[in-house]
């Protein structure tokens, strides 16, 4: 299975998603502001509990240097407003069931775990420049202390 993998300079692939609410949201619609999307296998899960909630306890600190955070998931939109409330997460929850934007950032295809060769949800942050094209790509990052190492990459630490 070949995978798209992006790099710095690419443009980011653009998209329009349903949110928790059902509202679509665009990439095109942050232009002007730097972004942060991440990829997360699945909603109300122990890591992606964790990194959502390092996301929303950065949240001041990144929006004040002019960052938005997208987290992005094949969850249903109904299962994100559920995760968004349990945990107060207040940035949006992007839900891609057909894994169309999952695949455009090459945030879906094979991985191992525990000595097995699956296909799946590969957690993955990118930074998106005010001008639409991507400034990092972090591929296969882990959940815990991913955020801290972000923002420290971002000199915001």
């Amino acid at each position: 299975m070949t995978q798209t993998r992006l790099e710095p300079g690419d443009a980011a692939p653009d998209f329009t998603l349903p949110d928790a609410t059902g509202d679509n949201t665009s990439l095109k619609s942050f232009r002007g502001k730097r972004v942060i999307l991440y990829f997360y296998p699945a909603a109300m899960t122990p890591g992606c509990t964790k990194q959502a909630c390092d996301f929303r306890d950065s949240l001041d600190a990144l929006a004040a240097s002019g960052f938005v955070v997208l987290g992005v998931s094949k969850d249903t939109p109904q299962k994100l407003a559920k995760f968004a409330e349990r945990d107060a997460l207040t940035f949006p929850l992007l839900s891609d069931p057909d894994l169309t934007t999952h695949q455009a950032y090459g945030a879906y295809g094979e991985k191992t775990m525990y000595g097995r060769t699956t296909v799946g949800v590969l957690r993955s942050t990118f930074v998106i420049d005010a001008e639409g094209k991507i400034e990092k790509a972090l591929y296969k990052v882990r959940a815990t202390g991913h955020v801290a190492r972000l923002r420290k990459e971002l000199g915001l630490d």
